[in-house]
């Protein structure tokens, strides 16, 4: 099986909430864009949270949309750098190897959110950091069990706590 690599983290000195994902999707590694699939609900949420953000989707969008998450300090990354998986699902990730979070070095990082279990499982070593951290409801699509306003209702809490809303 064919060693995948992750996404570079979209990061700055101002990153005061880090959202950490499990390991992008096929579709995100095709694209080499966080949460590309159009039926992954993370840049609706944040559109609900941020009602004046940048809704285009097309592909020259995906700077802007990255430009607008740091100007309100929020950062993305995944728990993984690299992994074997088939399909997109994280039941099926093997032999994953973990991102350095510490290394990232983000002098105004105030919390961690885990979006979704998967992500949730490196907690332990996320709150070594000495900051809060949050398990956020799964963005996914195969988080059916969560209507999205049980999912913006979590996601904006924790926006909301750290001073992003």
């Amino acid at each position: 099986m064919l060693v995948l690599q992750g996404l570079a983290p979209i990061v700055s000195p101002n990153t005061r909430v880090l959202i950490l994902g499990s390991f992008p999707g096929v579709r995100s590694l095709q694209l080499q864009q966080y949460y590309a699939h159009p039926q992954n609900q993370f840049w609706k949420l944040l559109q609900a949270i941020w009602p004046a953000s940048p809704r285009e989707t097309s592909l020259d969008s995906y700077e802007k949309r990255s430009k607008w998450l740091l100007e309100h300090g929020l950062g993305v990354w995944d728990v993984y750098a690299s992994c074997e998986r088939e399909g997109s699902l994280d039941t099926a990730i093997r032999h994953a190897v973990p991102n350095d979070i510490a290394a990232l070095h983000l002098p105004q990082l105030a919390a961690i959110a885990h979006n979704g279990g998967e992500s949730f499982k490196h907690a332990r070593h996320t709150r070594t950091l000495g900051l809060p951290v949050y398990q956020l409801p799964s963005t996914s699509p195969a988080n059916a069990s969560w209507t999205f306003e049980r999912k913006l209702a979590a996601w904006r809490e924790v926006m909301e706590r750290h001073g992003l809303v």
